[in-house]
């Protein structure tokens, strides 16, 4: 684990729970970006702005630490695009089935003490793992 950064974790979640907190206390709304994008072209008019704005704060967000990093950010390379692809239409087709996302579920839903979300969230992580391993291990790419 030589890619430990704790302090930098902490931050990181403080800040993604004060956004959840943020959202629900102001909008009314949960924090399950899967929804929030899902339903963005299909929004009213009125309810398309913050969906907008939070997806660009994730993006600002996410780009200010990588400008403000003191490492350099590397990207990962040597993964097939091709399998990229798929891993990212399989993460929406489960998000649909699960009717949610890890931050939906696992954020947000964790702490409103949800059975069905603590039961997603661990059907997630299990998920995660096998894929984990397959990848680095059955199919040697990282």
């Amino acid at each position: 684990m030589t890619n430990f950064t704790p302090w930098s974790a902490l931050v990181g979640g403080a800040l993604i729970g004060l956004a959840a907190v943020l959202l629900l206390w102001l909008n009314g709304r949960i924090a399950g970006v899967s929804g929030i994008a899902g339903r963005l072209w299909f929004a009213s008019r009125g309810d398309r702005a913050w969906r907008w704005l939070f997806l660009l704060g994730l993006v600002l967000g996410a780009g200010l630490w990588a400008l403000l990093s003191p490492t350099p950010v590397e990207p990962r390379h040597g993964f097939p695009v091709s399998l990229l692809l798929l891993a990212g239409l399989l993460v929406g087709y489960g998000t649909s089935m699960a009717g949610g996302c890890t931050s939906g579920h696992g954020v947000c839903g964790i702490a409103r003490l949800s059975a069905r979300s603590l039961a997603a969230t661990g059907v997630f992580m299990l998920a995660a793992i096998a894929t984990t391993y397959v990848v680095r291990h059955l199919l040697a790419l990282a």
